[in-house]
C-alpha cells in the first residue's frame, strides 16, 4: 500500500527539479562550433558525389571548373585544415589571441562558403548547406565578440595567483 505523498513533495521531486545548466567557456563553444563547421563543410562536399557527373568529372581531372592538380589538392587541404586547426586552437590560444584569431578567420570563411555555390544548379541545396555553415560562423563571431571580459578591482588583482611572479623551486 502507498503511503499518500504531501503536494509539495511531489512538486520537489527529482523529476520535477530544474535541470543544472553549468557556464560553458567561450573556448569550448567556439571549438565545438568549428567542429561543425566542419563536419558540414565536409557533408557539403561528400554529398556532392550524388549529383549526376560529379565522379565522371573526377575520373577525368576536373572538379568544378578547375584541373586536379597538386596545387589544387593542397589548396583543397588547406582550406579544410583551418577550420580543423581552428577546433585545437580555440580550446589552447590565449583568450586576446583566441578571440582575435575567430574574429579574423570566421569571416573569411564566410566568403570561402558563398565561393563554394557560384556556378551550381543544385540551388535548394547550396542555399541550405551554405545557410547553415554561415549560420555557425555567425555564432562564432557572436560568442568571439561577446567573450566575457574579467573586471577586477586593484586588491583583487594584488592578491591574484596570476599576478604573482614566477619563482623557482629554491625561492619558494
Amino acid at each position: 500500500m502507498r503511503t499518500p505523498q504531501s503536494h509539495t513533495a511531489l512538486e520537489n521531486s527529482p523529476s520535477h527539479s530544474a535541470l543544472e545548466d553549468l557556464r560553458m567557456p567561450v573556448q569550448a563553444k567556439l571549438a565545438a562550433a568549428w567542429t561543425s563547421f566542419m563536419f558540414l563543410y565536409v557533408y557539403v562536399d561528400i554529398l556532392k558525389f550524388f549529383m549526376p557527373g560529379t565522379i565522371d568529372d573526377i575520373l577525368v581531372g576536373i572538379v568544378w571548373q578547375f584541373d586536379v592538380s597538386q596545387v589544387f589538392v593542397m589548396v583543397a587541404l588547406t582550406l579544410m585544415a583551418v577550420p580543423i586547426l581552428m577546433v585545437f586552437l580555440s580550446m589552447t590560444l590565449p583568450a586576446r589571441a583566441n578571440r582575435l584569431m575567430n574574429l579574423i578567420v570566421a569571416p573569411i570563411y564566410v566568403v570561402v562558403s558563398a565561393f563554394n555555390a557560384l556556378g551550381e544548379s543544385w540551388t535548394y541545396y547550396y542555399t541550405l548547406s551554405i545557410g547553415l555553415e554561415v549560420i555557425v560562423l555567425a555564432l562564432i563571431v557572436r560568442y568571439a565578440w561577446t567573450w566575457p571580459r574579467r573586471t577586477a578591482s586593484p586588491a583583487t588583482m594584488a592578491t591574484s595567483l596570476d599576478s604573482e611572479p614566477l619563482r623557482t623551486p629554491q625561492q619558494a
